[in-house]
């Protein structure tokens, strides 16, 4: 995976995608083993995780991988993954009568920011995912003051998502970098979306 990232000096880089279950958890977990490949003292933070029944399972997977690659990161499982809701659906949805407190989450976020050097934020679903009413998953990035990631999948159609995904990033003036997480239509995928990728974009980088 190539790597030419950070964009600034920012501490927080927020992965996000086109979709749900294109890739999040698994891109949150190569950079974090980058990262600490590279000697830095990694840490991870999932705002909200929904389809919860015992434990967030993305949020524990990569948590206990982080712990693994910074011991320092001494928190518990509720720091990391403050808000969880048991329904499988958008945040505004499965939090019912929740009230989702983005000061609550900055503070969480500047928190965890004491045990590591570079904090990975996983979203959740894709940029317009409403976690309140007014209040989108692409807003939590300018809250987090946050580079961003964005993942996109290597299936027909995709293109119509990377292409909406990045002009929703470009309309709110946020600076980003993009990879193809190639898991789906790999056979088909050089013939049916890569060509125009290969035109339209400068570069294309891969997780």
């Amino acid at each position: 995976m190539k790597l030419d990232f950070l964009l600034t000096d920012k501490q927080t880089i927020f992965i996000t995608a086109t979709n749900t279950d294109v890739g999040k958890t698994h891109a949150s977990e190569k950079f974090l083993i980058k990262f600490a490949n590279e000697g830095r003292r990694v840490g991870y933070f999932k705002p909200i995780e929904t389809g919860v029944e015992d434990v967030p399972h993305d949020g524990a997977t990569i948590f206990e991988l982080t712990q693994i690659l910074n011991p320092e990161f001494n928190v518990l499982l509720s720091d990391v993954v403050p808000y969880q809701f048991k329904l499988p659906s958008a945040p505004y949805v499965a939090k019912g009568d929740t009230k989702i407190d983005i000061g609550f989450l900055k503070e969480k976020k500047d928190y965890l920011l004491q045990f590591c050097d570079i904090l990975i934020v996983e979203g959740a679903g894709g940029l317009l995912v409403p976690v309140e009413k007014d209040i989108f998953m692409i807003d939590l990035i300018k809250e987090f003051d946050a580079d961003t990631i964005l993942i996109a999948p290597s299936n027909l159609g995709s293109i119509n998502d990377t292409l909406l995904s990045i002009e929703a990033l470009k309309n709110r003036d946020i600076d980003f970098k993009w990879y193809i997480n190639l898991y789906k239509d790999k056979e088909s995928f050089e013939e049916v979306t890569l060509p125009f990728y290969k035109d339209y974009f400068e570069t294309i980088n891969f997780l």
